[in-house]
């Protein structure tokens, strides 16, 4: 074999080395990189799974770490539906678990919520009136922040004292059904309305039918009927605190500090002030309800997808 073709064959030999050994390095680097990340992944997966089970819960005590007197703290946040984390089910079942508490002092729910459905909102303030009166020696205290209207002021109402920001806003009291008409939209559309029903007011207040004066009537009864519940609430829970202005009942709000002018509410104040001040008790303990583990996760999943989606538009664009 003549000298150029030994070089020629040591060339190949040695591109073919090289181009192995790269091979392998990146062969080595991927799985390097997905061990990365898969192990990122099972992190936050127990991550996730930790704050679910109430193991991580940012900065706040967990009931099973107390054993002498505290304060309750729950927390009432949001729109008050059967389906939320502000259901009657899970409120009612965080004030049940407060008040058995031997060691509660005192409860505080605390509420941010511009109102929801008024039978939610009528579980939660009766179930707060039974718990008042077969724990007579534990308080409750609402505690306002941004918000505390319509339903959640039907809830707050139950409370012993009502505990306000001066910039909250408070009130609401009224009730309202609310809609569209569509009547001769689909006519112009080209659209035929078939609606069948067994019943004259089955097609109770159809947004494609003109309104019905009869059921105009009937609706607006429901609301009065409705509203005077609410009425019959809140002057339940004030009592004499309340002053009887023509407005209070009109479903408008006010701000924290005429709340009080107005005996809405009583006074300004934290959590972390009526536990220490009111209650005597300076530990918070959270008792609020979780959302299960498979419902935080798909919450928590469907954000990350949702941030990755609008990343990748943000870099189309």
């Amino acid at each position: 074999m003549n000298e150029p073709e030994v070089k020629k064959e040591n060339w190949e030999r040695n591109l073919l080395e090289n181009l192995t050994l790269a091979s392998l390095r990146e062969q080595r680097r991927s799985r390097r990189w997905g061990i990365f990340f898969k192990s990122l992944t099972f992190l936050y997966l127990f991550v996730l799974l930790f704050i679910a089970l109430g193991w991580i819960e940012d900065g706040k005590v967990r009931i099973t770490d107390i054993t002498d007197k505290h304060t309750a703290l729950i927390d009432l946040k949001g729109v008050i539906t059967a389906d939320s984390i502000s259901s009657a089910d899970k409120i009612n079942a965080s004030l049940q678990s407060a008040f058995k508490d031997k060691n509660t002092k005192g409860v505080i729910l605390r509420i941010n919520s511009p109102g929801g459905s008024p039978v939610q909102a009528g579980y939660i303030n009766d179930e707060i009136r039974r718990l008042r009166a077969k724990y007579p020696e534990v308080p409750l205290y609402a505690v306002v922040g941004d918000i505390c209207a319509s339903g959640g002021y039907y809830v707050a109402a139950a409370a012993d004292k009502i505990f306000v920001d001066k910039a909250s806003l408070i009130g609401s009291i009224g009730v309202l059904m609310d809609g569209f008409g569509f009547t001769g939209t689909l006519e112009k559309l080209g659209v035929e309305r078939r609606l069948l029903t067994a019943g004259e007011n089955k097609g109770f207040l159809d947004p494609f039918t003109p309104l019905d004066p009869v059921q105009r009537e009937h609706a607006t009864t429901l609301l009065k009927e409705i509203h005077e519940q609410f009425i019959h609430v809140v002057q339940q829970g004030r009592g004499e605190r309340l002053k009887n202005t023509l407005d209070i009942f009109s479903g408008i709000v006010w701000t924290g500090q005429k709340s009080i002018d107005l005996g809405l509410a009583d006074e300004m104040g934290s959590a972390e002030f009526v536990a220490r001040e009111i209650i005597k008790a300076e530990t918070l303990v959270d008792y609020t309800a979780r959302e299960g583990f498979a419902d935080l996760f798909a919450k928590r999943f469907s954000q990350i997808i949702l941030s990755i989606l609008n990343s990748n538009e943000w870099a189309l664009r």
